[in-house]
């Protein structure tokens, strides 16, 4: 159903991130840049464990020091470092953009639902660590906003090609309203995000 959806906007309706090789080539994109900074972070927890005292590679100053953010309960929500559970799921969405370039096509309704469901599900996490880094653990970890800073969009263009394609109904408006403002909301997004980092810590940014 999907893919006939897709091909029956094809003639150029669908903008080229909406397309099942232009979808595929932005998740590679976004969630291999993620999955790099998870993996970055579960390195660093392992040299955690075999010494507490081990000082992180971006442990800059009081407000911007991962091995703050790592030591937090915040920082092993499912049982485990939160980074192992990341590389995992960035690797089951670069998986699903290698699949969309090499040509998969008849991917169902239902799954592109549970991949919604997965990247919304991030989003939710996303906005859960921000808040409880800038308002509990008062501490920000690089390599956690780099997680950040990619989730955003893959969360936006996924709706939006859903949506686009049929897998979320949606009216013509909403349509081409998400065709033509998905690039807009993630920078809104972004620069609120930014703004927020910088009005909670002026001291880590302005000395």
């Amino acid at each position: 159903m999907v893919s006939s959806l897709e091909n029956s906007h094809s003639s150029g309706v669908l903008p080229w991130w909406a397309k099942e090789r232009g979808f595929g080539l932005f998740i590679i994109v976004t969630g291999f840049i993620s999955w790099l900074a998870a993996g970055i972070l579960v390195l660093e927890r392992l040299e955690l464990y075999k010494n507490p005292d081990y000082i992180t590679s971006c442990d800059i100053n009081p407000w911007v020091s991962c091995g703050t953010v790592m030591k937090s309960e915040q920082a092993g929500i499912f049982g485990f470092p939160n980074p192992f559970f990341g590389i995992v799921c960035f690797a089951v969405v670069i998986t699903v953009g290698f699949a969309l370039l090499a040509g998969a096509s008849n991917l169902k309704r239902w799954f592109w639902l549970c991949f919604q469901v997965g990247v919304t599900a991030a989003m939710g996490l996303v906005i859960w660590f921000w808040s409880q880094a800038l308002y509990e653990i008062n501490a920000l970890c690089p390599y956690c906003m780099v997680v950040w800073a990619m989730t955003i969009p893959l969360f936006v263009f996924t709706t939006a090609r859903n949506v686009l394609t049929g897998v979320i109904p949606a009216g013509a408006g909403v349509k081409k309203f998400f065709a033509e403002w998905s690039w807009i909301i993630t920078a809104i997004l972004w620069v609120l995000i930014a703004a927020s980092i910088v009005l909670r810590f002026p001291l880590a940014f302005f000395g």
